[in-house]
């Protein structure tokens, strides 16, 4: 079986310059992640604060061994935006990942990556995809196992990955919510997304938990862990594994599923030194097994507290 990737997708949260200079140092040196990835996808606004400190960073990062993708935004709404993006699909030497449709014509014909925002949902698409040049595929958080299974049967030269830990983005929008809910206005914001290191919790009426905002995105309450069937994914195909970076320490959680990718904890055992992090988690896989995406199920078919 080909070696497992993992990857720490992009940060999504509006962190403050240090914390996120500070997360990239501590991925660069002191973990066993492959691939990492660079830059905003959700709020434009937010680029310039860190855009800067990205040729250290991506220098850091590719010293210490790891391969460098910079994401894109995932939502592109104006002409300054796409010229943004224009000049970041001809940066030399990096892996560009497109999450917005509009952003994979720029991108036909060279080698780059297909984020998890783009609805690859079927074989047809997959392969559209990999004929344009993608290298690898990141699917979309709501696909089944089934048809995980049937992506990983087609036979492309783009590689399938998962993201296998993380709060899960659920849709995107030009309205600002974090800047609605302090009573002000998306040009005025104030950037109050970064009061909220993993995103503003927002709970129903009866105060149960419901969904988490960041800014223009809209995130699931619950943390997706998938550790049970990362052993099923491997054998059917899947050969990268995302996790979504949040502010617990991203160093101790890479190595706790580098632990499991290489069949040396069970996932129980994961689950539980996660539990003992500061971060309190409530974990689902509902989405994997065709049920309720806030379900946590360990095996199909069969639901568990």
């Amino acid at each position: 079986m080909k070696r497992s990737r993992l990857v720490m997708g992009p940060v999504l949260f509006h962190w403050d310059e240090d914390r996120k200079k500070d997360f990239y140092n501590r991925i660069a040196d002191e973990t066993d992640v492959d691939t990492v990835h660079v830059g905003e996808v959700v709020c434009a606004k937010r680029m310039p604060f860190f855009d800067k400190h990205l040729p250290d960073v991506i220098e850091r990062l590719q010293r210490g061994g790891k391969e460098v993708v910079l994401s894109t935004l995932a939502l592109v709404m104006n002409e300054r935006e796409v010229n943004q993006i224009r000049e970041i699909v001809h940066m030399p030497d990096i892996l560009i990942e497109a999450n917005d449709i509009s952003v994979v014509r720029l991108l036909a014909g060279k080698p780059h990556m297909i984020g998890p925002y783009i609805n690859t949902y079927n074989e047809g698409t997959l392969s559209y995809f990999a004929d344009k040049g993608a290298k690898r595929i990141a699917l979309p958080w709501e696909l089944p196992m089934s048809s995980i299974n049937a992506l990983c049967d087609q036979q492309t030269t783009a590689e399938i990955e998962v993201q296998i830990f993380g709060r899960v983005p659920l849709a995107i929008s030009a309205r600002c919510y974090s800047a609605r809910a302090q009573g002000l206005h998306k040009d005025g914001c104030r950037y109050v997304c970064g009061e909220h290191l993993d995103g503003m919790n927002v709970e129903t009426l009866d105060d149960k938990p419901f969904l988490a905002v960041n800014g223009l995105q809209t995130l699931s309450s619950h943390y997706v862990e998938l550790s049970d069937n990362i052993a099923t994914m491997q054998k059917c195909g899947v050969g990268a594994f995302r996790l979504s970076p949040h502010s617990l320490d991203m160093t101790k959680v890479s190595d706790l599923y580098h632990q499991v990718l290489s069949h040396k904890i069970a996932p129980a055992e994961l689950r539980h030194r996660l539990q003992e992090m500061r971060l309190p988690m409530v974990f689902a896989n509902g989405f994997l097994h065709q049920a309720p995406g806030a379900e946590f199920r360990q095996t199909l078919g069969h639901q568990t507290e």
